[in-house]
């Protein structure tokens, strides 16, 4: 493989600035960096067709798998998770004081209908406390700032699941009761600032609820994948030499972290940030960032069912499906 032009599309994450600041190189690929303040603007131009590999969300790289032939495959890299947990919030008059009392209210959901924590909080939602999506009204919009529909992505919503878009914000839909719950990638800027004393989160304790979560089931839930298109994942060495650059990128980070422990991250702004460094090191383990697909198989085949069961993908996929082949054993 000779330096292959091809353009790079993920946002400036801690764990992929060795990328874009050239400690690591993509070998045997001529790479064009791209990011975008807002990372949907990264993965609207990858199904757009502006880029050749890119970060992706995971259910905006699931949607195309509806079509005859989806133009992408996933590989193993996951440069987003987050609990999500703490992404519900609830008005303080709304009578929602468990997630059992959510059926018949009116919720909010950032972005798009199954958003990648929408599908996560509505699996763990249906799972865990048998509340399903279609025992609730659901209204979709920007939190802080109105957002069109991204009407470049397939839009699925399943019969029997009553949704509508809003120009307005979420976030002033909530505070004034005109929403009973909000389930959002951002937190409220109302909240943040403490101006606000009508939403709060309705895991009021969601750090604890979130590292039970992990001790029970294993997961740590990833929103994004990185994507490449189908035609060049059969290169040879292109796949295997981008999963190589990721890894090595995102180890950096995670070595500089293990390193300075001993000096208690003194160049860290965040005080009390080794403790929080050692509890999380002593529940997720050493490489609690992983990558590849057999540390991640849990996880992903828990999305894709979810994914399935909400009505959002026709079929359930499996991890066979979406990867690259070549990546399916890493470890």
């Amino acid at each position: 493989m000779t330096d292959l032009k091809l353009k790079v599309g993920v946002y400036r994450y801690e764990h992929t600035e060795p990328l874009f600041d050239g400690r690591v190189r993509i070998s045997g690929l001529d790479a064009t960096l791209v990011t975008s303040p807002l990372i949907s603007d990264v993965f609207r131009r990858m199904a757009e067709g502006e880029l050749d590999v890119a970060e992706f969300g995971l259910t905006y790289f699931l949607r195309a798998f509806d079509l005859p032939d989806s133009p992408f495959l996933a590989l193993p890299i996951f440069p987003n998770r987050n609990f999500r947990h703490s992404a519900l919030f609830v008005h303080t008059d709304s009578g929602i004081e468990r997630p059992e009392d959510l059926p018949g209210k009116t919720i909010g959901e950032f972005a798009l209908y199954g958003s990648d924590p929408g599908v996560w909080v509505k699996g763990v939602l249906a799972e865990e406390y048998g509340v399903t999506p279609e025992q609730l009204d659901w209204v979709i919009g920007g939190t802080d700032r109105p957002i069109p529909p991204f009407d470049w992505i397939p839009q699925p919503v399943p019969d029997g699941v009553r949704a509508r878009h809003t120009d307005r914000t979420l976030s002033a839909m909530l505070e004034a009761g005109e929403i009973d719950a909000l389930l959002s990638v951002d937190v409220p800027q109302t909240l943040l600032n403490g101006t606000t004393k009508k939403i709060r989160r309705l895991f009021v304790d969601y750090e604890a609820v979130e590292r039970e979560y992990y001790r029970r089931t294993g997961i740590f839930p990833m929103m994004h994948v990185v994507a490449i298109r189908r035609e060049l994942a059969e290169v040879p060495g292109l796949v295997e030499s981008v999963y190589r650059a990721f890894r090595e990128a995102k180890e950096i980070v995670q070595d500089r972290y293990r390193a300075n422990a001993a000096k208690q991250h003194m160049a860290v702004i965040t005080p009390w940030f080794s403790e929080l460094f050692a509890e999380n090191r002593a529940l997720l383990g050493e490489d609690w960032w992983p990558y590849g697909t057999a540390a991640n198989r849990k996880a992903v085949d828990t999305f894709l069912r979810y994914h399935h069961e909400q009505g959002l993908s026709r079929r359930l996929l499996t991890c066979e499906d979406i990867f690259v082949p070549n990546l399916l054993d890493t470890t």
